[in-house]
């Protein structure tokens, strides 16, 4: 089963026994990068330096992505482009619930909803086919710890994963230290064309920011 750069993060995030998200807020930048990244390896999106750009509106028959591309094309309102650190904060809370809609549909998990002290309602999400997960894992396995060489989609999800410090939860019993140099080396690396390779480049300087000033406004 193929599923996006998007449910991929979405996944990791997932605690595989309550179904409860971890490190929500940052997942959600990374679930919204992996979005505009299967849109430019799509030929729907491209982004360069900091600006986004639709470049095709044609159905890619992929429902997460072509739901937003429609979006995008609202948000852009007429306009050829636009920041993308813009989209990022505007997506990045809506793409996380997309994205678990988009795995419940495929199957790979299941939605059960809750009240906690019989008001207030809570969503989880379990695994409903673990298969999904342990390819995954094992995927980037070989390639952050082996030392494998990885395919372009690997590449782009190592190096979303990087950008928004979500090594714990890919490798949550490695050290952080290794696992992090491999990444920072992969989303260094030659392994896209130079579209591709330029766009995830952009896409991760435009992630840095953004969190960087979510954590700032955070704290004060």
């Amino acid at each position: 089963m193929a599923i996006t750069l998007a449910e991929e993060i979405m996944l990791l995030s997932l605690d595989d026994e309550s179904g409860s998200a971890k490190q929500r807020q940052a997942a959600g930048w990374a679930v919204s990068g992996g979005i505009l990244l299967e849109l430019v390896l799509a030929g729907r999106v491209s982004v360069a330096g900091k600006y986004l750009e639709l470049t095709d509106t044609t159905p890619t028959g992929d429902q997460l992505l072509d739901s937003r591309t429609a979006l995008i094309e609202t948000w852009l309102g007429g306009r050829k482009k636009r920041r993308v650190t813009e989209w990022l904060t505007k997506d990045q809370a809506k793409a996380v619930g997309a994205a678990l809609e988009s795995l419940c549909t495929r199957g790979v998990v299941v939605e059960e909803k809750h009240r906690a002290l019989g008001v207030f309602p809570i969503r989880r999400y379990p695994e409903a086919d673990g298969a999904v997960e342990a390819e995954l894992r094992e995927r980037l396995r070989a390639v952050v710890l082996d030392g494998a060489e990885p395919d372009t989609r690997t590449a782009g999800l190592i190096s979303l994963i990087h950008s928004a410090k979500l090594h714990r939860l890919a490798f949550p019993d490695s050290p952080r230290k290794q696992v992090a140099g491999r990444m920072a080396e992969v989303a260094a690396g030659q392994w896209a064309a130079e579209s591709v390779h330029v766009a995830i480049r952009d896409m991760q300087a435009a992630m840095v920011a953004v969190t960087v000033v979510t954590a700032a406004t955070a704290v004060s």
